[in-house]
């Protein structure tokens, strides 16, 4: 018998399961008049929202849609993303959020895998769709989104258009309760090796994702501060990771909401211009994409606050963020954590201070977020001190870790090895809490027996004024066995007037006085238009190296 008393259960107690469905009360209780807007095309305010929630219920159990049936959603960041993100979970149904910018068999197989039995897709991907038609096993019907309102034709089984569907359906839905540990959702990470594996999350997880998220930002007195009165615009797309599950945070608090459909830099400027927007987040080639638009210069950013993660951020362009005004916030988590884990909120006493103090203050990863266990240990599982010096990988545990891979238990448990989470990420903590990033293990370049952290040197190459952008990548070498080299996006105005040798200089400089290791300066610097990137915008260094591989030596590599 056990030793612990459990607690008395009345009768008549409500016991309020944590489901999605329960973080509508506070926008409708508070009454909130704030709106969705959605481009410069649609707005309407809150009990439109939990109106059409309502009516895209009944839709949806009209075409058929059963508790338990996955339903995908194809379409860009819009009002009815996020009338999905409540829901298709709501219903009992698992939501899908298909990454559309996957390879069209990557695709294929993340619909298949996940069993989607519905999808509803924007006109936009209807013929993406059309042509993968025969190797999708499980689709029985698709809900097509005309916005155009062209009406195009389609040898797919179309039940029907979206907001016609909405509009002939009741906008009162009872919706049931059920296990708060029910599946709510299904997406795929994008890695760079392999097939896309299937992360999913429950009710309860969401939920309480969705509070810690909100405790932790607003529990800041001044950085990075979410509070009710912010006006939220995503900069990350809708089917990654629930947008950070800011789109649900954003719900709860009753926030004014904007979304801004497919993504272009002039229209997401002149949504945080015309909307007043306050609140953002994404990757740093997002926010490098909204600086370097010539519009940029003509919209007042010093109002935005924005959470920059997926990738390491440079100082350089986080100098160049902060000199327009911008409130930078880093977050650090994984797909797989939900992704909350670490964020780096400053304290009062850290705020001010030169541009270059406060794009050292400001790039790091920060301190673990409210209700996560975040830790270092060794290959053998031992959890090492937070003192400052020790070094091993990053690993996880929170109430909202996903629990495996979608039908992929050998993957599951390399993921859980020893009951921790695993990053792929080495770094240390200091005394103070704060988490310090050395590199992902398979980006980590040993050279000579030395180990060169690839992060390092491309921070301290984004930091001269001609460099755009810069990945820094291991290549094979026959004497090293391994040598750093860079890839580098010049500024347009910079691209004749810069060569490798400036930028070794440069890297030397601060060899010079101790800030970096004289093997870490790279003898290939590559330049080039654009550097290739995966389907959320990171820097996709496993194309990247087998790009490279033979420049290796090549004296045309280094101009």
């Amino acid at each position: 018998m056990s030793a612990y008393e459990s607690i008395v259960h009345t009768p008549s107690a409500y016991e309020f399961p944590l489901l999605i469905k329960q973080l509508l009360i506070t926008p409708i209780a508070r009454a909130t008049a704030n709106e969705i807007v959605y481009r410069d095309q649609l707005r309407f305010g809150y009990p439109k929202l939990i109106s059409r929630i309502s009516q895209l219920a009944n839709a949806l159990t009209h075409a058929g849609a059963k508790p338990g049936e996955t339903i995908a959603v194809m379409d860009w960041d819009s009002h009815r993303y996020l009338e999905c993100y409540f829901a298709i979970p709501m219903i009992g149904c698992v939501l899908q959020t298909a990454n559309v910018r996957l390879s069209p068999e990557q695709l294929v197989y993340t619909l298949n895998h996940a069993g989607a039995s519905i999808i509803i897709v924007n006109a936009d991907f209807l013929p993406l769709l059309e042509s993968l038609r025969k190797k999708l096993e499980t689709t029985k019907i698709f809900i097509l989104i005309d916005e155009a309102g062209s009406q195009p034709k389609s040898i797919l089984t179309i039940f029907g258009e979206y907001e016609q569907l909405l509009e002939s359906a009741s906008d009162r839905f009872t919706f049931s309760e059920f296990d708060e540990n029910t599946r709510a959702t299904t997406f795929y990470t994008s890695g760079t090796t392999g097939l896309p594996k299937g992360v999913y999350y429950s009710h309860r997880q969401i939920v309480l994702h969705t509070m810690a998220v909100l405790g932790t930002f607003g529990t800041s007195a001044t950085h990075g501060r979410i509070h009710a009165e912010d006006v939220y615009m995503p900069m990350t797309p809708l089917f990654h990771v629930h947008a950070w599950g800011m789109p649900y945070a954003a719900t709860m608090l009753g926030l004014k909401q904007v979304y801004p459909g497919r993504y272009a830099p002039e229209m997401l400027l002149q949504l945080i211009r015309d909307e007043q927007v306050t609140f953002s987040h994404g990757v740093p080639t997002v926010l490098h994409m909204l600086l370097n638009c010539p519009l940029a210069k003509a919209v007042d950013l010093s109002r935005l606050k924005m959470v920059v993660g997926g990738s390491a951020l440079p100082k350089g362009l986080a100098k160049i963020a902060l000199s327009r005004g911008i409130d930078i916030t880093i977050g650090y988590g994984m797909s797989e954590t939900g992704p909350i884990q670490v964020v780096n909120q400053l304290h009062s006493s850290e705020l001010g201070g030169d541009l270059d103090r406060q794009a050292e203050m400001r790039t790091r990863p920060g301190r673990a977020a409210l209700m996560c266990d975040v830790r270092i240990a060794d290959e053998q599982m031992n959890l090492l001190p937070h003192d400052g010096q020790a070094t091993g990988e990053v690993v996880f545990r929170s109430a909202w870790n996903t629990q495996g891979y979608y039908k992929n238990a050998e993957t599951s448990e390399q993921l859980w090895k020893g009951g921790w989470m695993h990053s792929g990420d080495i770094g240390g903590f200091g005394a103070d809490g704060v988490l310090r990033i050395s590199d992902r293990v398979k980006d980590v370049i040993k050279t000579g027996g030395e180990w060169i952290s690839s992060l390092d040197v491309e921070d301290l190459i984004s930091q001269h004024p001609a460099v755009s952008e810069v990945a820094v990548i291991a290549l094979k070498d026959e004497r090293w066995g391994e040598r750093p080299a860079a890839i580098v996006v010049l500024h347009a105005a910079q691209k004749n007037a810069v060569d490798a040798a400036e930028i070794r200089a440069h890297l030397q400089a601060f060899a010079d006085r101790g800030l970096m290791s004289k093997y870490g300066v790279p003898e290939t610097i590559i330049f080039v238009d654009a550097l290739e990137k995966t389907s959320v915008g990171k820097l996709d260094k496993k194309l990247l190296r087998a790009k490279f591989q033979e420049a290796v030596g090549g004296s045309a590599a280094t101009n």
